[in-house]
């Protein structure tokens, strides 16, 4: 990829002095700024970027008469990088109002993030898919899964069929695997998923079991769901039913050196790794939850979800739990070392937190994830990657977001400094462009004030 790269700056280079197109009144130039090639780190400084209808049109080294330029965007001394993708999203629905749902999108937008994947489908989704498609909606790109494919929801093999035939025809993206599925509803699931051309993503139900899941060839498992309790040895006679949050109640069990054996199974049938870390050591972690309700994001949350977080949190760590931190600080450890094998050695991972779950501010909560990406060992440009480059090609669209090349969709992120060297500068933006529209830093602020005062009414 980086020899593609380039080799197309060196032909805009050679033709950079060539006479001009018509430049359009709606044509934007982000002048001076240095481009970074996320496949491989490298930074191409003082380029010229040329945006219109939605699309970059030019990256060059010099562009001549930038005066007639009616919309530029001072880039020196910062850097572009491609928009983010939070690839385990959820997005409100009925009776949720259509302007909390617009403020939840922005949100998203308001830390870099241009596309989202919707975990959680309903028909409404599909509407601002539409919508955001079109132009008429402000909101990252949206992916959206079917509604819940669960236990109570998929009963009979037959009931499996027809759900995944009707989600298809629905034009859902994919369909989401909640737990509670049996093993032989699940194949047919399965089975008819295949047949009808429609991928599945989500959690692992107890009864399928790690393996099979990822023989099963899965789109994507998130959670890392199903995994610790697949290192546990068979000689250990235990009921899979009680395994706890994740597997919790296995920790003390797990025999980390299964964790390769599972990584090459993830690698073989390509299945691709969602870890929603930030989940793990926030809501289930041994941290006060008022302090986490301290933090500034939060006050872009209605105060009724601040206080259900509340409640969820002390039923799952509080004193009256079976919850234990050193049992946690062993369960976080395999899970750190799981999600460093999956990015080296497996078949990759997915930027996603689990937004708007317990503590997880959408937009925001994506910088907790990385710092649990970081924590597991990933480098800046790996967590990067899993945020640009994987969801494109997770999605087949390499050619259309992902990276920052001639022709596509001008999702860009500009920030103050360099992400690659310290990947804190992801929350330091000077604005977002999704698909050719541009939202300052200025514009983002003014935004976020009307959400947290909305937040606050309600």
């Amino acid at each position: 990829m980086k020899k593609l790269f380039i080799a197309g700056a060196i032909l805009t280079f050679i033709s950079c002095n060539q006479p001009q197109d018509k430049i359009s009144d709606t044509t934007i130039l982000i002048s001076n700024v240095t481009v970074i090639d996320v496949t491989t780190g490298e930074l191409f400084p003082d380029m010229q970027m040329v945006i219109d209808s939605g699309k970059i049109k030019k990256i060059v080294t010099s562009i001549e008469n930038k005066e007639i330029y009616k919309n530029i965007i001072d880039g020196q001394g910062k850097y572009a990088l491609p928009g983010l993708a939070e690839m385990h999203a959820h997005i409100p629905s009925p009776p949720t109002s259509k302007e909390r749902t617009e403020e939840t999108l922005f949100l998203y937008l308001s830390n870099g993030i241009t596309t989202i994947r919707g975990m959680l489908g309903h028909p409404s989704h599909l509407e601002l898919r539409k919508a955001a498609e079109k132009g008429e909606l402000l909101s990252p790109r949206i992916f959206t899964s079917s509604p819940s494919l669960n236990g109570n929801s998929v009963t009979s093999t037959q009931e499996a069929r027809e759900k995944v035939i009707t989600y298809k025809n629905d034009g859902y993206d994919f369909l989401k695997i909640h737990p509670g599925i049996k093993r032989d509803v699940f194949d047919e699931l399965v089975k008819t998923a295949n047949e009808s051309g429609i991928t599945f993503s989500g959690h692992v139900p107890v009864d399928v079991g790690i393996k099979h899941a990822l023989e099963s060839r899965y789109a994507s498992i998130d959670h890392v769901d199903g995994f610790l309790e697949g290192l546990v040895p068979r000689s250990e006679n235990i009921n899979p039913n009680d395994n706890g949050f994740f597997g919790y109640n296995f920790t003390k069990m797990a025999d980390t050196s299964r964790i390769d054996e599972l990584v090459k199974l993830s690698k073989n049938n390509k299945v691709w790794i969602v870890p929603t870390q930030s989940l793990f050591e926030r809501w289930f972690a041994p941290v006060d939850g008022e302090l986490l309700l301290q933090q500034s994001e939060m006050k872009y949350m209605p105060s009724s979800t601040l206080s259900e977080w509340r409640k969820r949190k002390e039923a799952s760590t509080g004193q009256d739990t079976n919850f234990d931190k050193t049992q946690w600080e062993t369960f976080i450890d395999i899970r750190r070392k799981l999600i460093y094998a999956l990015n080296k050695t497996g078949h990759g991972l997915l930027l996603g937190s689990d937004a708007p779950q317990l503590f997880n501010v959408p937009g925001f909560s994506i910088h907790h994830e990385i710092e649990g990406l970081l924590k597991s060992g990933l480098s800046p440009l790996e967590i990067i990657q899993t945020g640009t480059v994987n969801p494109a090609i997770f999605f087949d669209m390499e050619t259309v977001f992902g990276q920052l090349k001639e022709g596509m969709t001008a999702d860009i992120l500009l920030v103050n400094s360099n992400p690659i060297e310290d990947i804190h500068a992801l929350k330091d933006l000077s604005g977002v462009m999704v698909r050719g529209k541009w939202i300052s830093k200025a514009d983002i602020d003014q935004k976020l004030q009307q959400i947290a005062k909305n937040a606050s009414a309600n």
